[in-house]
């Protein structure tokens, strides 16, 4: 049974990758159930925030709670989280069938229900029959989906996807968009999605959080949040509109 969604804030959480390095300053709050897009320009910390979420990386300073519990030093192996990448993570020496089943088990010792509920996520993700390939004889979008399928068997309530089909052409990238979108109202899951593509958020994120300089400037309802006409002067500047005012 998938755990009940949670929600996340990050409460003037700060980090640096270095002595000496740019402080990044984090605050902002995720709601339990929703999906949310994290934006702004190259090196603005997304990549960064969604790994202090994680856990694979650790604050000097504030709070990350899950709910009402602190989760800030709690370790990666511990937080109910699952993480899709650009590079989907999957092992290249192990069938599609087994990279899912290891969000199962991790020593792939399976029931014969775990076997099932298996390929019932390979069906979902229109990859039915795909399970005795490996990963080398699928498609950049086909390697995606057997990553989504994994989130599934996993039934965490937390999903973070870091840039997850920023390699993927327009049309794919849809596709794989609309999917996911599917996956998360199918599980409820808190969901936070790093893209660069703002029509990304558009498309599927009820509220958006946008970064700049490693911190957190603006977050709020996706289509208010990147509305030319009303949006802050620097999300303006970052889709490329600052000249543009309201009527």
């Amino acid at each position: 049974m998938t755990e009940a969604a949670v929600s996340i804030r990050c409460d003037d959480v700060r980090f640096r990758y270095a002595p000496g390095a740019a402080e990044m300053r984090f605050d902002c709050a995720f709601q339990a159930g929703e999906m949310t897009a994290l934006v702004g320009p190259s090196g603005s910390g997304k990549s960064t925030l969604v790994s202090l979420i994680a856990g694979f990386e650790t604050p000097h300073a504030g709070a990350i709670r899950f709910g009402d519990r602190d989760m800030t030093r709690v370790p990666v192996s511990e937080r109910p989280v699952s993480m899709v990448f650009q590079d989907n993570n999957l092992f290249a020496h192990l069938r599609v069938f087994e990279n899912v089943a290891l969000g199962v088990s991790p020593s792939l010792r399976l029931t014969a229900q775990d076997r099932a509920t298996v390929e019932a996520a390979l069906e979902a993700v229109g990859l039915a029959g795909y399970g005795a390939r490996r990963p080398a004889e699928l498609s950049g979008g086909e390697r995606q989906r057997v990553a989504l399928a994994r989130v599934i068997v996993r039934r965490k309530p937390v999903l973070l996807l870091d840039e997850a089909f920023a390699s993927l052409g327009p049309a794919l990238r849809v596709e794989m968009l609309d999917l996911l979108a599917s996956i998360h109202e199918d599980r409820a899951m808190t969901t936070i999605m790093v893209t660069h593509f703002p029509e990304d958020a558009r498309r599927i994120a009820a509220r958006t959080v946008f970064l700049a300089d490693g911190a957190t400037m603006a977050e709020g309802p996706t289509d208010t949040l990147l509305d030319p006409d009303v949006a802050p002067e620097a999300v303006r500047a970052y889709l490329g509109q600052s000249d543009r005012r309201p009527a």
